[in-house]
């Protein structure tokens, strides 16, 4: 029966409802925590962001951000809010100062928007601004003013504390994760040097801007020193390593476009232009990036991002001093840049050597890509290795971004997932056999191995990350030494080639059951001994108890709740200290005794694990 569409049909809904029935236009997602660019971390970032654009306009040189469990709390020592206008600014939509370029120039926040959605998404929300001599606040309940106070004197500094609680009816049992939180202030700090963040106690503060940024985030050593360049609006700094793949990280106004935009495409086409000019050398561009890692940042008047989120930039003809994006980046590399080539010589046969090399490896097997390539279309058109989700049938797939494939080996284990998933956005691609050990190996072998070839493509990682066809890789194998055995090649295969993808967060471990507990009323998942004891406290010791030893035994009635709205998964992490070479070196390569050592010295017996309430996996 049709619904009868009627001026009744027609709702108008008030900014805070709007912005709890649709959350992701406001915060991209809502998330428990787990990831990286979960909505309780947009949340923080909000709230920073105006701190940040304070200190860009010359006032407060000291952010203090405390987080405890659910409570989050950010002050600064700028100007502080009008205190006429602090419930304004907190609830009124397209209501802010970032209208006036006068009083904020290349400021992060654009449309008056980001604290209003914080304050909607929280259970208590309150702003308090102390300016020459006086202070007020106000305070929240998902939105609902609760109080405006009154204006007092104040002996405190000028400035703006804001501090709020996330709705767990949003966001449901969150938690913030430290890496996370420290990750965020870092590119804050680099991109602003001198300013201190005091993060629960932590003093976060950079000297060498996006050197500092580099220097972090490399786990190699780098074949040149960091190329350093800046003029006014506009900072650059990198260099090449001998890992696969290209690393960039952009930023405008402050904000970390983790999805590049307009900058960063000029950026690596003036990469590209520049040392080709001053080589004289028409190189191919995938060997003067090859192994490269750069950061970059610029300022814009008024930058046009694709999303509330800002994550990446839309901006063409909005660049400093009145030129285009594009214009502006190659003109500075090209000036820039050459100018240090010419400078510093030994640095300058350093790259032409790399470049040599990434293009006699490249014409090596470029043969072997052709004949890999053809075998990947017509294997792709006549086998069921790969089960696509509707996303990518459809290009304008409203859930394309929420993309998720999992890598699963045997054909029971991929029929329960292929069965029990969401077929608009969860694939399925079905290994065969155990893969291979690829430590020590060239990218040859990606192309040789008809799995990896076919991995490979379905993920569409050949020429890097930009044409990534799933936001999420997730290893799906047994629970078992076998399981953990294919689950530690793949994360070799990833490291070894593609350790962008690991880097960046795409990359992550299904978590299954262990036990099925179960009496005639209730059935518990347990991921745990712990949780298997808590679930026999509950339900009884007389009740019904499943060791599930792999995946295939888990029918797909009840795999889809281990795949939808509660699914596990464990982010495969590579942190700051972690070389990817000694890594893989000791875990993959041929020093069995020293392994062999580290695991006795590291084993521990069932018992010791029930003990504990621990049950641990192989991580990287």
């Amino acid at each position: 029966m049709t619904a009868n569409y009627s001026e009744e049909s027609i709702k108008t809904l008030d900014w805070r409802e709007h912005i709890r029935k649709r959350p992701g236009m406001y915060i991209g997602k809502l998330g428990d925590g787990s990831s990286p660019d979960d909505g309780i971390y947009l949340l923080l970032k909000e709230v920073l962001d105006n701190s940040i654009d304070e200190y860009m306009m010359g006032f407060g040189k000291i952010i203090d951000v405390e987080i405890n469990e659910d409570f989050v709390k950010v002050s600064d020592y700028g100007r502080g809010v009008p205190l006429g206008k602090l419930v304004d600014v907190s609830s009124k939509m397209n209501t802010g100062a970032k209208y006036d370029s006068k009083v904020f120039k290349k400021s992060v926040g654009l449309n008056g928007v980001g604290i209003k959605a914080v304050n909607a998404l929280s259970t208590r929300f309150q702003i308090e601004s102390v300016r020459e001599g006086k202070s007020r606040f106000a305070s929240f309940e998902r939105g609902i003013l609760l109080e405006d106070g009154t204006e007092t004197k104040s002996n405190n500094k000028n400035g703006t504390t804001i501090s709020f609680y996330p709705d767990g009816e949003m966001f449901g049992k969150f938690r913030f994760i430290p890496e996370y939180v420290e990750n965020m202030i870092k590119y804050y700090i680099y991109l602003n040097s001198g300013l201190k963040i005091n993060y629960n106690g932590n003093v976060f503060v950079s000297k060498n801007g996006l050197v500092d940024l580099l220097n972090d985030n490399m786990n190699e050593e780098s074949l040149y020193p960091i190329i350093h360049i800046q003029d006014e609006d506009i900072e650059v700094a990198l260099t090449h390593g001998n890992q696969y793949g290209e690393e960039y990280f952009s930023f405008v106004n402050g904000q970390h476009t983790t999805q590049g935009g307009t900058h960063l495409i000029a950026f690596r086409e003036a990469l590209v232009k520049t040392v080709r000019e001053f080589y004289k050398k028409d190189y191919d561009p995938s060997d003067i990036r090859a192994s490269v890692i750069a950061a970059i940042s610029i300022k814009v008047e008024e930058p046009v991002f694709e999303s509330q989120t800002k994550t990446k930039l839309g901006s063409k003809d909005m660049g400093p001093k009145g030129s285009s994006v594009r214009n502006f980046i190659v003109n500075f590399l090209s000036t820039h840049l050459n100018n240090y080539l010419h400078k510093n010589p030994e640095v300058a046969n350093i790259l032409l050597r790399k470049i040599q090399d990434s293009e006699k490896e490249r014409k090596a097997i470029s043969g072997i890509q052709k004949l890999a390539r053809d075998r990947a279309k017509k294997a792709n058109l006549h086998n069921k290795k790969l089960r696509d989700c509707r996303a990518h049938y459809n290009s304008n797939h409203a859930r394309k971004s929420e993309s998720t494939i999992f890598i699963t080996e045997g054909d029971s284990a991929s029929g329960s997932i292929t069965k029990s998933r969401d077929v608009n956005t969860q694939a399925v691609f079905s290994l065969k056999g155990k893969p291979l050990n690829t430590y020590g190996l060239t990218k040859k072998i990606v192309y040789e191995n008809e799995e990896f070839n076919l991995l490979q493509s379905a993920l569409n990682i050949e020429e890097g990350l930009d044409d990534l066809r799933y936001k999420n890789v997730v290893i799906a194998t047994d629970a078992d030494v076998d399981g953990m055995h294919i689950r530690l090649l793949l994360i070799t295969f990833f490291l070894q080639f593609f350790p962008n993808l690991v880097r960046k967060g795409h990359l992550y471990v299904l978590k299954t059951p262990l036990f099925r507990v179960r009496n005639k009323k209730n059935t518990h998942y347990c991921y745990n001994e712990g949780e298997k004891r808590a679930a026999l406290d509950k339900l009884g010791k007389s009740s019904e108890i499943t060791r599930f030893k792999g995946l295939g035994e888990i029918s797909p009635d009840e795999f889809k709740y281990f795949i939808g709205e509660d699914i596990r998964l464990e982010p495969v992490r590579l942190h700051k200290d972690d070389s990817i070479s000694e890594l893989l070196s000791f875990y993959m390569g041929k020093n069995t005794p020293d392994r062999q050592d580290f695991i006795i010295e590291n084993l521990r017996i069932e018992e010791d694990l029930v003990e504990e309430d621990l049950v641990e996996e192989l991580e990287v």
